[in-house]
Parts: C-alpha cells; structure tokens; sequence
C-alpha cells in the first residue's frame, strides 16, 4: 500500500510532515495515514508536470500509447488487490470494486489506441500559393480533481486520454479515498512513464486546489464531482482562462411506460438504483412509474430489493456497503424524514442497519410511495439506497416532470413503442439516455451532462478533444 505523494517520479511526504487519515467507512479502522501537503508542494508538482511536457508531447502517439497499455496491463495483473484496497476505503462490495478495475483500465486500452488518430486536417485553400493546415496539439499540463465514489474509473477515465494526447498531469483525489490514486501512480511508475508525466497530491482540497489553479502552467482543469464546488473550481479557473472539463451532480429520472417490459425495467432499476449504495451521478433518483403498470413494477421491486444483503463490501454476497461517511448518511435522512413529513409512505427501509462491529453508517434500501413534486427527493440529488416513486399519466407530464430540474446529467426511460422511444430519448434534457437500458455507461461513448451537470464529454473519440487545441498554419509557398 502506497502511502506518499508523487511528486517528479519520487515518492514524498509532506514537507512539515503532516498526515491526515483515511479510514474503512464499513469500521471506521484507520487504514493509512498520507499526505497532507501545502499550496506550495502543490506548487512543485505543477513544475514538475510543466518540465516534463516538451518531451512527452515530443514522443509519438504509438510510443506514448504503448506506456498507457503497459500500464492497462499492470492494473489488470494487480486488478484483485486493487479492488480489495478500493472497497476497503470506499466500501463498495468487492464484487463492484471487481467491476470498476475492468471499466477503469478499458479506458485506457481505448485511449492507448486513440491518440493513434488525433488526425489533423488539410484545407483547400482559395488561392495557388498556400496550403491551410489543422494541428492537432497537447493542452499541456492538466489538473485532475477525481471523487470518492469510483476512485480508480474516475481517474483511469481522464488520464488515459490526457496522455494520449500528449500531456501531463497533477491528480489531487478526493480525501476519502487516496489510496487507490496513489496505487495507480505507483503503477505508472512500474509502466516507465517519465519522471514528472504523472504527479499525485494529497492534502486539504481548498489550497491545493487553489495553487493548481493559480498557476498560469496549468492549462485545463478536469473535475468530477458537485455541481457547489464545480462552481467554485469555475471561478477560480476563470483568472488564467482554463481550459474546463466539468463532469457534475445529477438527478436521474427513471420513467417506465404501461407498454414497457416490466420484469426487464424492474431489473434495471436494481443495477440503476443501487449500485455503489445510491451513490453514483448517474444512479436513478426519481422513478416515475405509469398508472397502467404501476402495481406490478412496485410490488416486483419491493421483492427484489427485500432481497439486498447490507454489509461489510469485504463480505461476500453483500451487495449494499456503508455510504462514505457520516454527512452522507445524515444527508439521507434528511430526505427520507422530509418526504415522510410531506406525506410520503415508507413501504421499505427508511432508517439506519445496524450491524454488529460495524460503523453506524449502513442505510437499509429503501423505497417510499405517494411522492410529490414538493419533496426535497424530488428536487435534489440524495446519493444513497433510497427510491421515491411518484406515479404519472400521460407522456407529456412525465416529461415535464422529468425536465423540471437545473440537473441534466443522466435519464431513463423504458417503453417498447419505437415511435415512443424517439420522441421522448428527444425530448429529455440530458447528456445521456438509457432507453430500455439502465446501465448505459461504457468507454467508447461520450459521458457528460448538460445544465448545472456540467459540460465537456469523456469517453470514446469524443474525449480526445478536451486535451487538445487546434492550431493553424497558413504556410505561404515561395514562387519557384
């Protein structure tokens, strides 16, 4: 287990010496002590990363690509002590912690492969004495800010495609789960990545946030989180005019139609809602079930989620861990005891689990019936194991409803009327609809939002784009 930063190929500890912990949410054990370092540290990893940009950019995309796959290889090699290390200070259940190391490095094979075909362009030019080109070319240095929730996949996800392109980069992951940051760093070095190409920082978000963005050598910030601190990041980006990759909060509405394949949305609504204990942007935070079905899908997935076993994500066959820590379960609470106090009905869960040499961090899945438009569910994201059911009519109101909120990250719908399907994949205000699929993330798609969920798209070809710039070149030829 790593425990220090990397700074400039070398593993440091902060320069005063102070740590701060990270903990198992499922124990409260402390796990490790890392890093807490200063602006100024931050500072240094942002020159190292800046001294290190003209030969990396300098290399070819085959070469570079061949370290992004080596290192795709050593992660898979390593992939069931990453996964043990990710659960043990995130919490999620081994078997998804499985999961998030086979997504994770698929983003790097692609990219691997991608920055192959960072093609430029010839134009035709309107007189016989130029020729006009397009350059492709590396943004430069890259601040990467990843969350808690999926500590490998968010940072495989954006460093993959900024090497590619020929940056480098400074990640700073978030407090709760460094380590899983720092073991992919290690990694990196194990691959041959040069000195400097990749920096991890560790510390107090606030000033090594503010020293990256301060810092005129860095070009374009890439961020993974709220849409409160997305918002302040922005600001602060906005004296050095970065370039701005915002991928922020969502709440992702799940609408089932009288013609949809029940058993078929039911089970989606399972992968959709609880996977990583509800605490995913994309997870389905609004379900919006029609009169016609609505009986049967409720009383279905009441079953199905009867059947979720909470616990320690080391346990096997547990498929609910902790939330991450005491703000998020109190968060939870909050929006259960509010819908109960605006006449929602608890049909399951609704309170705390708690569980023998346990954290009292454990939120039993829960599902609550005859929720309205003026519930605090209704209007924010709640990031854990809780489903609200709100009943519809019509498709027009559906979207309506649907529509009603500043977030657009993630939506989905389900249906078997292919007219149906067009019109409301149309009409829904988001970066990304599953239609009749509630689990649409993969690496080869674009993944992003639109509103106050951010902008700027990762995955697929579409991503190579946020790191890089287009340059052109008039070249005026001499007259023989």
């Amino acid at each position: 287990m790593q425990s220090q930063c990397l700074i400039d190929g070398q593993w440091v500890a902060a320069s005063d010496g102070r740590t701060f912990a990270v903990t198992n949410p499922a124990t409260d054990e402390v796990i490790a002590e890392v890093p807490s370092l200063s602006a100024s540290e931050a500072t240094i990893a942002v020159e190292a990363a800046h001294d290190a940009w003209p030969a990396w950019r300098s290399r070819t995309a085959a070469d570079r690509g061949a370290l992004i796959s080596k290192l795709a290889h050593l992660m898979r090699r390593d992939a069931e002590q990453l996964a043990q290390l990710m659960t043990l200070e995130q919490g999620k259940p081994l078997a998804e912690a499985r999961g998030e190391m086979a997504y994770g490095t698929a983003f790097l094979d692609w990219a691997a492969e991608e920055g192959k075909r960072l093609y430029g362009e010839i134009i035709p030019a309107s007189v016989t004495n130029k020729r006009l080109l397009v350059l492709r070319q590396s943004v430069g240095v890259c601040a990467i800010i990843t969350p808690w929730n999926f500590p490998s996949a968010m940072i495989t996800r954006k460093l993959g495609p900024a090497l590619a392109a020929g940056c480098t980069v400074v990640i700073k992951p978030a407090e709760d789960t460094p380590l899983s940051a720092l073991a992919i760093g290690e990694l990196c070095m194990e691959a041959g990545i040069p000195h400097g190409v990749v920096n991890i920082i560790t510390g107090e978000p606030n000033a090594l946030g503010e020293a990256m963005l301060n810092d005129s050598r860095v070009r374009k910030l890439s961020f993974t989180g709220s849409t409160e601190v997305g918002k302040l990041l922005m600001a602060k980006a906005s004296k050095n005019l970065l370039r701005l990759s915002m991928e922020l909060g969502g709440h992702a509405p799940f609408i089932v139609f009288d013609d949809a394949d029940v058993d078929h949305a039911v089970a989606s609504a399972m992968a959709c809602k609880f996977r990583n204990s509800g605490q995913t942007c994309v997870c389905a935070n609004r379900f919006y079930i029609q009169d016609g079905i609505y009986d049967r899908f409720v009383s279905k997935f009441t079953t199905l989620i009867e059947q979720l076993k909470i616990g320690d994500g080391r346990t096997e066959g547990v498929h609910v861990g902790p939330l991450i820590n005491n703000d998020a379960i109190a968060k939870v609470e909050a929006h259960v005891d509010n819908a109960r106090s605006h006449g929602g009905t608890v049909r399951l869960g609704g309170e705390r689990t708690m569980l023998k040499g346990l954290a009292d961090r454990f939120y039993a899945p829960t599902l609550i019936e005859k929720c309205t438009a003026d519930m605090q569910i209704a209007r924010e994201e709640t990031f854990g194991p809780v489903a609200p059911i709100f009943r519809f009519k019509d498709e027009t109101q559906v979207i309506e409803h649907a529509n009603d909120t500043e977030y657009g990250l993630a939506a989905y719908f389900f249906t078997q009327n292919a007219s149906r399907l067009m019109r409301v994949a149309e009409a829904l205000d988001y970066g990304i609809i599953g239609a009749n699929d509630g689990v649409p993330s993969t690496t080869q798609a674009p993944f992003g939002g639109v509103k106050h969920s951010g902008f700027g798209r990762e995955g697929g070809k579409y991503v190579m784009a946020e790191y890089t710039e287009l340059k052109y070149v008039s070249w005026g030829m001499v007259p023989v």
